[in-house]
């Protein structure tokens, strides 16, 4: 994201090493998807929000689903991703009991 230092935030997935890594089937794309799906995707490498690889160690395949509204979201299946990720011990709160806890204080 843009003008967020590297040093106040960075995501890190850490991975469980004796899971090998996993290159999935590209699921087929309905051909009336295939223009927007790449719109989008030029969108998000010309923000820079993603960025080209060359070689990529896990791949996962793209997943249009149409909402109620009639646009499209886009989505990856990390299906075989989320297996080998090592799960957080310590799980975010209720987003209604930390704002409950920070109501009307300067910084939390």
């Amino acid at each position: 994201m843009k003008r967020i230092s590297l040093e106040l935030a960075q995501h890190k997935i850490e991975l469980d090493i004796t899971i090998p890594f996993a290159h999935q089937v590209r699921y087929k794309l309905n051909q009336n998807y295939v223009t927007i799906v790449k719109q989008k995707i030029d969108m998000l490498l010309t923000t820079k929000f993603i960025q080209y690889m060359e070689d990529g160690t896990w791949l996962s395949p793209i997943v249009v689903v149409p909402k109620e509204n009639g646009k499209l979201r886009i989505c990856i299946d990390f299906k075989k991703l989320n297996v080998a990720t090592n799960k957080d011990p310590y799980p975010l709160s209720f987003t209604n009991e930390v704002l409950n806890i920070i109501i009307g204080y300067e910084a939390y």
